[in-house]
């Protein structure tokens, strides 16, 4: 079955090119700061039999289009390219799956309006949000962002694909991990330090959103791997949090993890996208909030 390839457009008059393959409910997937559209493609195999799986490319990773300047790339961009998406394909509603900056969209936009959303799968989510680590986190940004502008992508691949979450998927997977690296070491030098700057480095801490996380009534499926430590305490956080949030850890494993391990990946998602649809994904029953130590109220 072929995909359906178009092009659609953001508020702001930005490109977004669109992959949609498969029939049934929408199935929206958003990539990560080191992938793109192609990154999906594990699950775009495993559910465009039973959904509408629809890849993009963000701003600043062609064939989308790369702003030159450094205002066109947010948080709220990201949102917003999101729903432009969607409503270029006419879609009210869709499942939401992101990998870690394509997390934090899909969360962002489940906050702001949870009417387009019907569920959200986050990976990897969490990097520079507790506020103890975030002087450091914008700092390391920085320092990413000047070097993809001063020594292109090419040289930062090097060093950004064998990251400490990154290792994982190289020692299960090289083959796939050099794919990934020599998709990496071509991207957009100037996408990728706009994207590092503003989506990365701006962006709010997810700390600063636990009350509307409170009231989040949207299913949430939080996945993580045990060896992806910015990601770990953030999403025990989000499980705490949100209501309606069930937490995955993902064993032996780092950040890329619908990639490094795509059966598992695949097996979670598909499980909470029938508990979904099945009806039986609840908010938390207020009984397991027990204080005891023994596990037991008295």
């Amino acid at each position: 079955m072929p995909s359906t390839v178009l092009t659609t457009h953001a508020p702001d008059n930005v490109a977004i090119h669109v992959e949609t393959i498969g029939g049934g409910s929408p199935l929206l997937f958003i990539h990560e700061f080191a992938g793109d559209h192609r990154s999906w493609e594990p699950q775009v195999q495993a559910f465009s039999d039973r959904y509408q799986c629809i890849t993009y490319a963000a701003r600043g990773y062609p064939p989308s289009d790369v702003p030159p300047d450094a205002g066109s790339y947010s948080q709220a961009h990201a949102v917003s390219d999101a729903l432009s998406v969607l409503d270029g394909l006419g879609i009210e509603k869709a499942h939401l799956v992101g990998l870690s900056m394509g997390g934090f969209c899909a969360l962002h936009l489940a906050l702001q309006y949870p009417q387009r959303v019907t569920s959200v799968t986050i990976g990897g989510v969490g990097y520079g949000a507790p506020h103890n680590k975030r002087a450091a986190f914008q700092k390391e940004c920085e320092v990413i962002a000047r070097a993809f502008e001063q020594e292109g992508s090419a040289q930062v691949a090097l060093r950004y694909a064998v990251g400490p979450a990154r290792v994982q998927f190289e020692l299960k997977d090289p083959r796939g991990h050099a794919e990934f690296a020599r998709r990496l070491s071509k991207h957009s030098s100037i996408g990728s330090a706009g994207t590092m700057r503003g989506f990365q480095k701006a962006r709010p801490s997810l700390y600063d959103f636990t009350e509307p996380f409170k009231d989040m009534t949207v299913p949430v499926l939080i996945l993580v791997g045990d060896e992806d430590e910015g990601a770990i305490d953030p999403s025990i956080m989000l499980k705490r949090t949100i209501p309606t949030a069930g937490l995955m850890v993902f064993p032996k494993s780092g950040h890329t993890l619908n990639l490094e391990e795509p059966e598992l990946f695949n097996h979670a998602l598909s499980r909470f996208l029938e508990a979904v649809a099945a009806g039986v994904w609840v908010g938390r029953d207020p009984r397991s909030l027990a204080t005891s130590t023994t596990g037991m109220d008295s």
